[in-house]
């Protein structure tokens, strides 16, 4: 399943759409999100909440972004998933 859809995310106020694409491998899944042109995977935790981590493979060195948006992505994510 490699289709794109787009994540709405309230932020400071705004609501953020985010470029995202479901990525399956075995009997994981990650969500694959492109913030500001770098993509970021949000995998469940032990605790089946989901928490971000950047994908370096090619890209390079990783853009600081405000914690507080990954959060609200991650919170996003586990609201649609309810």
């Amino acid at each position: 399943m490699d289709e794109l859809f787009e994540i709405p995310v309230l932020y400071k106020g705004q609501e953020l759409l985010f470029p995202a694409r479901l990525l399956i491998v075995g009997y994981v899944h990650k969500f694959v999100v492109t913030i500001d042109k770098q993509e970021f995977f949000f995998e469940q935790d032990d605790n089946g909440k989901y928490r971000a981590i950047a994908n370096t493979t090619n890209q390079g060195e990783v853009k600081h972004l405000d914690t507080e948006l990954l959060k609200a992505i991650a919170e996003s994510i586990e609201s649609i998933l309810e």
